[in-house]
């Protein structure tokens, strides 16, 4: 039997197996629309009362209610407050699959807060049909998006009409199911929420431990040494031209299609997301030999230090394989006898905010080769150098590590979603 036609999802809870399938209702029975600010100036922002705003309901599917924006109500002013159970939706985005996200007021305002005016409400007529913890997750399923998606019209914004939006149709169980899948999927969003607090606790630890570790506002020696080296004096100023070998990128004519997927590695802007996560493993694009011979593209060894110098300027990563790199980036092939290519990569990744303050450029920031030839960096002796990067590695190691954990939780839970709610035929 096939439980797709039957509005059944594929997982249901022992006790609700024998319970007659879900009902497919309109959002307008579920509850009415509540508009949110109307027609507020610049001036109306800073003070006032609270309000959400349409970052906060991208973003989230719960509203935190300490990070609110402020606005200033008139008292003539015919405003909606919101209420307990409020279910906020985005009415427009750049793209259709961001149109519509949706998130809820699990509990009441402690004081009359009001929602943005590129945003709208669903009030449920009642909170025990149509449960605010259940509702966090029925607007995030898939069978909503799919329908909020096919609603989106417009051409560089798209927007949602809420005539259509409360024509949507959704399928709702009954309270106590409604109750058991939103306890089940809150527990696991709490895991989530408790290993994000772990990652981001590393996140600072790294931070923190990045300042102890290398000098910090002129000095020329860090506040914490490992014990073998508290007696190897200051740390010394030396031009990073004199400590490695700079090179550059360049980018095969594209319009010669043997220039291209030649199973040669090349680093370019399409592979910025890849960078300061350590290593580049893989890159979007490949040339071929002959795009390497017929223009000014080089192979770089593996362990070389990348760095970008326009369009995500500041950006660093060591090179797990030999590969080419475009001309959007700076290469160093560090001398192992004066300076780690480790020691470096985190170099740069204090120095980042340095290199984002003195890109220049309209619509494009850059850094003119200029100024790398004359970096100084402050280093200690390549044993220390490799003790500090070792030290940062094993830390970044566990960073990925528990990043990728989430990861897999959020995956989790969007398989669990998938069977936790009824999938429609098309």
């Amino acid at each position: 039997m096939n439980n797709k036609n039957k509005l059944i999802p594929e997982l249901r809870f022992p006790e609700f197996s024998e319970v007659r399938k879900w009902e497919m209702k309109r959002i307008s029975e579920l509850g009415k629309i509540i508009n949110g600010l109307t027609g507020k100036s610049g001036e109306d922002f800073g003070t006032g009362k609270p309000f959400v705003t349409y970052k906060q309901v991208f973003d989230n599917s719960v509203i935190d209610f300490q990070k609110c924006a402020r606005v200033q109500i008139g008292e003539n002013e015919n405003q909606n407050s919101l209420q307990k159970g409020d279910i906020l939706f985005t009415t427009s985005s750049e793209t259709p699959s961001e149109v519509g996200f949706a998130s809820v007021l699990i509990d009441s305002p402690k004081e009359e807060t009001y929602l943005n005016s590129f945003c709208f409400s669903l009030r449920p007529f009642s909170l025990e049909e149509t449960q605010p913890q259940f509702s966090r997750y029925l607007f995030h399923s898939s069978i909503f998006r799919k329908a909020i998606i096919s609603l989106a019209q417009g051409s560089t914004r798209y927007n949602i009409s809420k005539a259509g939006f409360l024509n949507i149709m959704v399928p709702v169980p009954k309270s106590k199911e409604q109750q058991k899948i939103a306890s089940c999927l809150s527990s696991l969003d709490e895991v989530i929420v408790a290993h994000s607090r772990k990652l981001e606790l590393l996140k600072d630890h790294k931070k923190g431990l990045m300042q102890s570790l290398f000098p910090q506002g002129g000095e020329k020696a860090p506040k914490f040494r490992f014990k073998e080296f508290e007696k190897d004096g200051e740390w010394i100023e030396r031009k990073l031209e004199e400590l490695a070998k700079r090179g550059s990128g360049h980018t095969p004519n594209k319009q010669v299609s043997n220039y291209y997927n030649g199973g040669i590695k090349w680093v370019s802007l399409a592979d910025s997301n890849k960078l300061d996560s350590r290593y580049v493993y893989d890159t979007k694009i490949q040339i071929s030999k002959e795009g390497i011979e017929n223009s000014s593209a080089v192979l770089h060894p593996a362990g070389t230090v990348i760095l970008s110098r326009d369009a995500g300027v500041g950006k660093s990563a060591i090179l797990h394989s030999e590969m080419a790199v475009s001309q959007h980036f700076i290469v160093w092939v560090c001398d192992e006898s004066k300076l780690s290519n480790w020691f470096l990569y985190y170099v740069f990744q204090i120095l980042k905010p340095v290199f984002e303050s003195i890109a220049v450029g309209s619509t494009i920031k850059t850094i003119g080769l200029p100024y790398f030839k004359e970096l100084l960096i402050i280093i200690p002796s390549v044993n220390e150098q490799l003790k500090i990067a070792s030290c940062l590695f094993s830390l970044d190691e566990l960073i990925t590590a528990q990043a990728e954990k989430i990861e897999q939780l959020k995956q989790h839970k969007k398989g669990l979603m998938q069977g936790l709610f009824p999938k429609m035929n098309d």
